[in-house]
């Protein structure tokens, strides 16, 4: 038999339900899969259209949920707690943030410069990173800033006298929690570095032939060329930013006082769920920071587009 007739007579046997080709077994792919599909739908998706629906709820915890249409829209217009809580996460987000990526930015740069243990050195920088976020570094940092705290007793060394109490004063409580956002550097430094790295060294020896000095440089081509990884960070940093908890929570014990100076959006929510028990007002309070964060990303997205270089 030719060619040709082996061919059409496979053809026939396909059509008449003859033999298939075997496709390959993807059960080992859904059991390796398996742990993230139950967590995507058991604590991201089925929660979040759970908490969608209570949106439009007068949900005590304790009752079952009664629909209430949009009042609880209508209360946050009027909250003006919530409109503070607002003020004051938008200052800790809009002030610490770029603080953060400058500070990371230029250890990255120092760190570049090939000196001896840098991977020590790297793991040091890192490791408020690590810590920054935790209840006992917040505990600490209540401590270390409390009207007779160890930035006070080293200020009466240096002779200042009568300083505040930092965390009990409403005109520099979120200082002290910016400043803790700040120093939690590490991993955007780490960033940084990796794409410092990646910089080919021929650019920089091009420009020192011409005479360009390291400032020119650092603003002329590390700048440029580091872009796309200044832009990956601020996405990240703001996200993480808006999400912030611990540290308010612990520093002003869970009330967002002094005044409610260190009233973060996410420790009002907090409040309204789980101590006044006013659930549905707290999920649709999720909501609107969920629209929030969407908003802000979106426009770093768009505005990317004028700022950040890319290869090609």
């Amino acid at each position: 038999m030719s060619a040709v007739g082996e061919l059409t007579q496979l053809a026939k046997s396909r059509q008449k339900g003859g033999p298939k080709e075997k496709h390959p077994d993807n059960k080992s792919a859904l059991v390796f899969m398996a742990p993230w599909l139950l967590g995507f739908f058991g604590i991201t998706l089925i929660p979040m259209i759970a908490s969608f629906a209570l949106a439009f709820t007068d949900y005590s915890l304790l009752a079952p949920p009664e629909f209430s249409g949009l009042s609880n829209i209508k209360e946050m217009i009027g909250d003006s707690r919530l409109h503070n809580s607002l003020v004051v996460t938008f200052l800790y987000v809009f002030v610490g943030t770029p603080l953060q990526l400058i500070m990371a930015l230029l250890l990255a740069v120092l760190l570049n410069q090939g000196l001896k243990g840098l991977s020590f050195y790297r793991s040091v920088f890192y490791l408020p990173s690590l810590l920054g976020g935790s209840v006992a570094i917040a505990i600490l940092w209540r401590q270390m800033f409390g009207a007779n705290g160890l930035v006070n007793q080293v200020g009466a060394m240096l002779g200042f006298e009568n300083l505040p109490g930092w965390v009990s004063n409403p005109d520099t409580a979120l200082g002290t929690i910016i400043l803790l956002h700040v120093w939690t550097f590490g991993s955007p430094m780490i960033i940084f570095l990796a794409g410092l790295r990646q910089i080919p060294e021929m650019y920089y020896e091009a420009a020192a032939v011409d005479g360009a000095s390291k400032l020119a440089r650092f603003f002329r081509i590390t700048i440029p060329l580091l872009t796309p990884i200044i832009f990956f960070n601020v996405v990240l940093q703001v996200i993480n930013a808006f999400q912030s908890f611990t540290q308010a929570f612990v520093v002003s014990g869970g009330t967002g006082g002094p005044s409610d100076s260190t009233m973060f959006y996410t420790l009002y929510l907090y409040i309204k769920g789980f101590t006044q028990f006013d659930m549905g007002y707290a999920s649709a309070m999720a909501w609107l920071l969920l629209i929030i964060v969407a908003i802000f990303t979106a426009i770093n997205f768009f505005v990317s587009k004028f700022w950040v270089f890319y290869d090609d």
